[in-house]
């Protein structure tokens, strides 16, 4: 028997497993799967790959079924870099592999880097940060730069 506060390697497989399968939902437009899939903490919070600063949310169940209609015919695969589990959190490093049609835009490669940080809410886990941004192939200096002043 484990104690609550061990990981083990079981939780972080199971999870990667959800966090996998979220990701195609959420690729395919299926935001009551991705939900049912990614349980958001209350004060939850998303530094968006549109930018800006980061975002918090008190119950992210509207907003994300209002996105239902932004993402249509989307693949998707989570290619996890790095796990790191502790205590009561898991942060898994990844790279969502995605394209489909966003918002009435043609098929196009949609990728994007992510740090999503879990921490254990019962017997189930809960995402309490999402950092999600497009830099998946890279950029250079001067780039970089104009970005920083918004260009």
């Amino acid at each position: 028997m484990r104690t609550v506060d061990t990981i083990t390697d079981e939780d972080v497989a199971e999870l990667v497993r959800r966090a996998e399968e979220a990701t195609v939902a959420y690729a395919q437009g299926d935001m009551k799967r991705y939900v049912a899939l990614v349980n958001h903490a209350d004060r939850y919070t998303l530094a968006d790959p549109l930018g800006g600063p980061a975002a918090q949310y008190e119950h992210r169940t509207r907003e994300l079924e209002d996105a239902s209609s932004v993402f249509t015919s989307g693949e998707a695969q989570l290619e996890v870099l790095h796990v790191h589990a502790s205590d009561e959190t898991i942060v898994l490093v990844a790279v969502e592999r995605q394209h489909g049609e966003v918002a009435g835009r043609p098929d196009q490669d949609w990728s994007l880097r992510v740090t999503l940080v879990f921490r254990r809410a019962g017997a189930d886990w809960e995402l309490i940060h999402r950092h999600a941004d497009p830099l998946v192939h890279p950029i250079d200096l001067d780039r970089l730069a104009a970005l920083a002043r918004g260009e």
